[in-house]
């Protein structure tokens, strides 16, 4: 992620400006670079996220309070109560609220934020690249707190989550310090996940095709495994335990393991799981029995829509981020800062979209 501002003679005369003794030439010309920065930061912070963007959007105004109507997300036979996964504060541990599916959930916003400064001398000369780096810290900070906030709300789900009395996890078939995924594994995994993602009658859904999972995300440990199945043996039933995958098999494999996409599933690699990652020890602090050194693949269902994400918009410009010159510096500082902060609230309503294979290193 880089904010680069761009050497033009407009560009210059304002950031000078920025540095001026009179304070009403200064203050407006930090607010003008503010109002032309701030659409640009919004979209390199809607496009950068990995986990973040699997929830869907809507807007609303500042001045409002975002709801969804639970009965249009449901279906006929859904229980009279549902659980409802929320989070109150940014990177907090995930709410599970029973509400009525006739009732009108409200959103639980936040404030992401973040406050930034440099010198004075670099703005009086001109130094567009320690300008640009100041806007490109903001966006990284408000980016952390965005996936921080959306790790734990996915992984407080699919902890808790349970279908007919059943989590929704499948046991991968090795164990150990050296053990990987395996095609069964995955073959487990999306059975569990058709059982689970039936239509509202029970039966299968329309068209007859169970898809269960469109999505996987996984560690770069978990993608080894998938690679390894090219060549190691795939077999899990008969005393034999060296029969490979068939030749085309293997090929198709291979060919695509570079590849973000898995037999028709898409493959997100990131590196915050596998065994000591964050994301890992988040959910070892959730999960009992599960260890900081074992290693998760989640799968997501992304054609029900479930995953959603409230931000506010700017009643005046319409930018989902309110970027205004800091105010709190004298002149004896020298300073010149910027306060941004975005407000946005998560929910996750259907948790039968997540399931997970769980790998033990033990």
């Amino acid at each position: 992620m880089k904010i680069t501002l761009k050497k033009t003679e407009e560009q210059v005369e304002l950031v000078k400006a920025m540095a001026s003794r009179n304070r009403d030439v200064a203050y407006e010309a930090q607010m003008a670079l503010a109002e032309f920065i701030s659409p640009v930061l919004v979209k390199v912070i809607n496009q950068a996220p990995v986990i973040s963007n699997l929830f869907n959007n809507f807007s609303f105004n500042e001045m409002d309070s975002p709801s969804l109507p639970l009965d249009l997300y449901y279906d006929i036979t859904a229980p009279e109560y549902v659980k409802v996964y929320s989070t109150s504060v940014p990177g907090g541990l995930p709410t599970n609220t029973v509400v009525p599916t006739v009732s009108e959930m409200k959103f639980t916003t936040y404030r992401l934020d973040s406050a930034v400064d440099f010198d004075k001398r670099y703005a009086a000369k001109s130094r567009m690249d320690v300008v640009g780096k100041t806007f490109t810290r903001i966006a990284q900070e408000v980016l952390l707190k965005m996936e921080a906030t959306s790790q734990s709300l996915l992984l407080g789900a699919l902890q808790a989550a349970q279908t007919n009395g059943d989590d929704h996890f499948v046991a991968a078939k090795n164990t150990g310090p050296d053990a990987s995924l395996i095609l069964d594994d995955f073959n487990k995994l999306l059975t569990k996940a058709k059982r689970i993602n039936t239509a509202w009658t029970g039966s299968a859904p329309e068209g007859g095709r169970i898809k269960g999972i469109t999505d996987l995300i996984m560690s770069p440990e978990m993608i080894k495994g998938l690679r390894e199945m090219a060549y190691n043996p795939v077999n899990t039933k008969g005393t034999s335990t060296d029969i490979a995958a068939t030749d085309s098999m293997r090929d198709g494999i291979y060919n695509n393991a570079g590849t973000p996409e898995f037999f028709g599933i898409s493959i997100m690699e990131i590196n915050e799981l596998g065994p000591e990652q964050k994301m890992t020890k988040a959910f070892a602090a959730l999960q009992t029995g599960f260890e900081v050194d074992d290693d998760l693949a989640i799968g997501l269902d992304r054609s029900r829509e479930s995953l959603f994400r409230a931000v506010a918009t700017d009643a005046e410009n319409g930018s989902e981020l309110n970027l205004v010159a800091d105010d709190q510096y004298s002149v004896r500082q020298s300073k010149i800062g910027y306060f941004g902060s975005m407000e946005e609230g998560r929910m996750i309503l259907d948790d039968r979209v997540l399931t997970g294979i769980k790998v033990d290193h033990q």
